[in-house]
C-alpha cells in the first residue's frame, strides 16, 4: 500500500533526525520589537512548536493573534527600487506576488481557521469535510511557481564569511560568531528604512511616496541590493516567523540569482505554512507564514469574511489582485467566537470546491507549468522542512466524488524546528530519497470511478471529529445569532462609510453626487432600523416566546438580504460612475503631461538656438579679425618699396655714390643711427595681447 512506503521514507528520515538531536543547540525564541543589539541566534524559533516558551499564557478566548507579515513594507520597497533590479526580482518568480496591493488581514478569521488545523493530516477540519490549500491554489492565488528545484540547500555553523560576501560586511559588524541568523532589522536599516510602518489611517500610496524618499542604496551592486531585498522578503512575507530574525541559510539560496528563479518558491512558502499551523497553536498570540494567502484560500472556498471581489479586476493575475479587505476597526473587533460560529453553521452545499474552472491556463504561467503536480500526492521541502499534502482527502477539489480512506497519521516528516549543527550539512544530500521523491513528482492519486456521491466519506468523517465538528450545537443559540446579525450589520456599516467618503470626492453639486447621497443617506436610515429590531429582538428575548423571536428574526433576515441586495446594486453603480470620472482625471493627467513635454521642448530649443547665436557671433568676430589682419600685412611691404625709392632719391645728392664709372666714396657710418622702430612687430604683439583678453558679457557690452 502506499501508505506503507510513506511509512518507510519518514521512518529512515526520523532516524536520522535523532542522530541530530545530540548536536541541537537551539532554544525558545523571543518577540521581536524589543532590541537593536545582538540577540543569540539560538535564541529564536522557527516552528509552529516552539511559542514564546517564557511569556505566560493568556486565558483562552483573551488577547489577540498578531501575524508577523509586514506587507506594506515589502511592496512599498520593491517598487521604490530601480527598474532594473525590479526586473531581476521578478525573474527570480517573484514579480506577480510583489505585483498583488497589500489589503487588511482579517485576524478573527485567520485565527478561527488556525484552530481547526489537524496537525495528523496535515488539513482543516470544517463541518464539509477535510480542507487543504493545495498548489493549485498557490499557482492561482500567488503566481508563485510551484514545479521546478526543491528549495534545500547547505546548513553551516556559522555564515559569517557567507554575510560578508552576499550582503555586506555592515551585517556582522559587531557580532559574535558563529553568526546563524540575521536580524530582520538590520536589513531595512541598510536602505533607510528602518522602523518604516505604515500608519492604521495613512494611504498606501503615501506610505510608498515616503518609502520612495527615504529609500538609500548608497553605492551597493545591483546584486547585493537585490540580495537584501529578497532577505526581506523571505523573512518578513514568504517565510515569516514569529521572530525578530531570520535563519542565514535562506541567504544563501541568494548566491546565484539566475539559479533562483528555477526554485519552486510556492510549494515552499506552502510547507512552511503547514509547519507553522499546528494544532496546539492557540497558546501562542502570533503566527508566521504567508497568511494573506491563507485569509484569500478561504474567501474563494468558503466566501465569508470581509473580502470582496473588485469590479474591474476580473483579469488581474493573480487572482489575489482581484479581492479587497475592508481595514474598518468596527469590523476588526468582531470575537473570533463569531467567526467560529459562522464557520459551524456555514451551509455546505455553497462551499466551493473548483473556484478556477473558467480560467484559462494561458493567463497564468504558474498554472500551466506546475498542472502537472495538481493531482499528486507530494512532499513539500523548505529548507529542512518536509510537510505532506495529502491530495487524497480533497480529491472534490479537483472535480471528484470523496471517497471513504484511513486519515494517514504519519505525524510530521521531516524536522520544522531551527537546528544548528557543529559542522556544516548538506540537507538535500542527507535525505535523498525525499529530494528524489520530490522531483519524480509524487505519486499519483487514483480517482474512484463508481461512487455516486461523498456519502461514504462524510459518514466516516462525522464519527471521527464528532468532537471538534460540535455536532450537537448545529442550532443556533438566540444570543449568537443576534450577535452575527450585527456583525454583518455592522460589515455593512462600514461599507457605507467608504461609499460615503468616495462620493465627497466627486464633483460639487453634480447630479450624479445628489443621486448616490440620497441613495447612501437612505441605506443609512434602513441600517439604523434594522439596528433598532435587533436591539428589540433581544429585548424580546427575555419574554420567552421562541417561536415569535425565530419568525422574527426569520423576517429581519430577509430584509437584511433585500436590503443589502439593493446596497450592492447602488454600490456598482456608484462604482461605474468613480470609474467613468477616473478615466476623465487620467485624460485630463495625460493632457497636462504633454503640455508639460512641450513646454520642456520649447525650452530646449531656446536654449539650443541661443547657443548656436553665441557660436556664430564668435564666428562673424573671428572673421573680422582674420580681414584686419590680411589688412595690417599688406601695409608693410608697400611702406618698404616706399623707403626704397626715398633712399635712391636721396642717394642722387649723395656724394659717395659713384655714377658713371667714377672712384667709390667712402661710405658714411651708421654706428651712431639708432634703429628704426619696427611697427609691424608691435601691432602683432598688440592683436595678440587684445586675443588673449576675457572677452565682456553681454551685460557689458551693451553698456558700451
Amino acid at each position: 500500500m502506499r501508505t506503507r512506503e510513506k511509512r518507510t521514507i519518514t521512518r529512515g528520515r526520523r532516524q536520522t533526525e535523532e542522530e541530530e538531536e545530540e548536536v541541537e543547540m537551539a532554544t525558545a525564541g523571543e518577540e521581536e520589537e524589543e532590541a537593536v543589539e545582538d540577540v543569540p541566534e539560538g535564541d529564536e524559533t522557527e516552528g509552529g512548536d516552539e511559542m514564546e516558551a517564557e511569556a505566560p499564557r493568556r486565558p483562552r478566548g483573551k488577547g489577540r493573534m498578531r501575524s508577523r507579515v509586514t506587507w506594506d513594507l515589502c511592496w512599498a520597497w520593491y517598487h521604490a527600487l530601480p527598474e532594473a533590479q525590479q526586473a531581476q526580482i521578478a525573474r527570480m518568480g517573484f514579480g506577480h506576488l510583489l505585483s498583488v496591493r497589500p489589503f487588511h488581514l482579517d485576524v478573527p478569521y485567520l485565527e478561527a481557521l488556525r484552530e481547526r488545523w489537524e496537525e495528523d493530516c496535515k488539513a482543516f477540519i470544517m463541518p464539509w469535510g477535510h480542507m487543504i490549500p493545495t498548489l493549485e491554489d498557490v499557482a492561482y492565488l500567488t503566481g508563485l511557481q510551484v514545479q521546478g528545484e526543491p528549495v534545500v540547500g547547505l546548513e553551516r555553523r556559522d555564515y559569517y564569511d557567507d554575510i560578508v560576501e552576499l550582503l555586506g560586511p555592515e551585517f556582522v559588524a559587531g557580532r559574535r560568531r558563529p553568526i546563524r541568523s540575521i536580524l530582520l532589522g538590520s536589513l531595512s536599516e541598510a536602505v533607510g528604512l528602518r522602523g518604516r510602518r505604515r500608519g492604521p489611517l495613512e494611504s498606501l500610496d503615501k506610505f510608498y511616496a515616503g518609502v520612495r524618499g527615504a529609500l538609500d542604496l548608497g553605492d551597493r551592486s545591483e546584486e547585493r541590493s537585490v540580495r537584501i531585498f529578497a532577505s526581506y522578503l523571505f523573512g518578513r512575507l514568504l517565510f515569516a516567523t514569529q521572530s525578530s530574525q531570520m535563519n542565514c541559510k535562506f541567504v544563501l539560496l541568494l548566491r546565484d540569482l539566475a539559479q533562483a528563479g528555477r526554485y519552486a518558491w510556492g510549494a515552499a512558502m506552502l510547507g512552511h505554512l503547514f509547519s507553522l499551523l499546528p494544532s496546539n497553536s492557540q497558546r501562542s498570540q502570533s503566527t508566521g507564514g504567508f497568511t494573506p494567502f491563507l485569509q484569500i484560500w478561504g474567501y474563494t472556498r468558503f466566501p465569508m469574511g470581509r473580502g470582496t471581489l473588485v469590479e474591474g479586476r476580473q483579469m488581474m493575475v493573480p487572482l489575489m489582485t482581484r479581492w479587497e479587505v475592508t481595514p474598518d476597526p468596527r469590523v476588526t473587533d468582531r470575537r473570533v467566537g463569531d467567526v467560529r460560529v459562522a464557520l459551524d453553521h456555514y451551509p455546505h452545499d455553497q462551499v466551493v470546491w473548483t473556484p478556477y474552472v473558467g480560467e484559462a491556463d494561458a493567463s497564468h504561467p504558474a498554472v500551466a507549468a506546475g498542472r502537472p503536480l495538481f493531482d499528486r500526492h507530494l512532499l513539500l521541502l523548505c529548507l529542512g522542512t518536509c510537510e505532506v499534502l495529502y491530495l487524497e482527502l480533497v480529491v472534490r477539489t479537483l472535480g471528484w466524488h470523496q471517497p471513504a480512506i484511513e486519515v494517514p497519521s504519519l505525524g510530521r516528516e521531516g524536522h520544522s524546528r531551527r537546528r544548528f549543527f557543529a559542522e556544516d550539512r548538506d540537507w538535500g544530500a542527507d535525505h535523498g530519497s525525499t529530494v528524489a521523491y520530490w522531483r519524480d513528482g509524487g505519486e499519483q492519486v487514483i480517482r474512484v470511478t463508481d461512487l455516486q456521491d461523498s456519502s461514504a466519506y462524510m459518514e466516516d468523517y462525522q464519527a471521527r471529529y464528532a468532537g471538534r465538528l460540535r455536532l450537537d450545537r448545529r442550532v443556533m443559540p438566540e444570543t449568537q445569532a443576534i450577535r452575527l446579525l450585527e456583525g454583518r450589520l455592522a460589515e455593512q456599516e462600514v461599507e457605507l462609510t467608504r461609499h460615503r467618503a468616495e462620493v465627497r470626492t466627486l464633483p460639487a453639486g453634480g447630479d450624479l453626487a445628489v443621486c448616490l447621497q440620497r441613495a447612501l443617506d437612505r441605506a443609512e436610515a434602513r441600517v439604523r432600523e434594522l439596528e433598532e429590531q435587533a436591539r428589540e429582538i433581544g429585548a424580546q428575548r427575555q419574554g420567552g416566546d421562541v417561536a415569535t423571536l425565530q419568525a422574527q428574526m426569520e423576517s429581519l433576515r430577509l430584509e437584511l438580504e433585500a436590503w443589502i441586495s439593493d446596497l450592492e446594486a447602488e454600490r456598482r453603480t456608484m462604482v461605474t460612475a468613480m470609474e467613468e470620472l477616473r478615466d476623465d482625471r487620467a485624460t485630463m493627467r495625460g493632457r497636462l503631461l504633454e503640455a508639460r513635454e512641450s513646454q520642456r521642448k520649447a525650452e530646449t530649443a531656446r536654449s539650443r538656438i541661443a547657443a548656436d547665436y553665441e557660436i556664430l557671433k564668435d564666428r562673424v568676430l573671428k572673421k573680422r579679425r582674420e580681414q584686419q589682419r590680411q589688412a595690417q600685412q599688406g601695409t608693410p611691404a608697400r611702406t618698404v618699396s616706399a623707403f626704397a625709392s626715398l633712399d635712391d632719391i636721396v642717394s642722387l645728392g649723395d656724394p659717395s655714390v659713384v655714377r658713371g664709372g667714377g672712384l667709390p666714396r667712402p661710405e658714411a657710418s651708421t654706428a651712431s643711427r639708432p634703429p628704426l622702430p619696427d611697427r609691424r612687430r608691435e601691432r602683432e604683439e598688440e592683436e595678440v595681447s587684445s586675443s588673449r583678453r576675457p572677452r565682456p558679457s553681454e551685460g557689458e557690452r551693451r553698456e558700451e
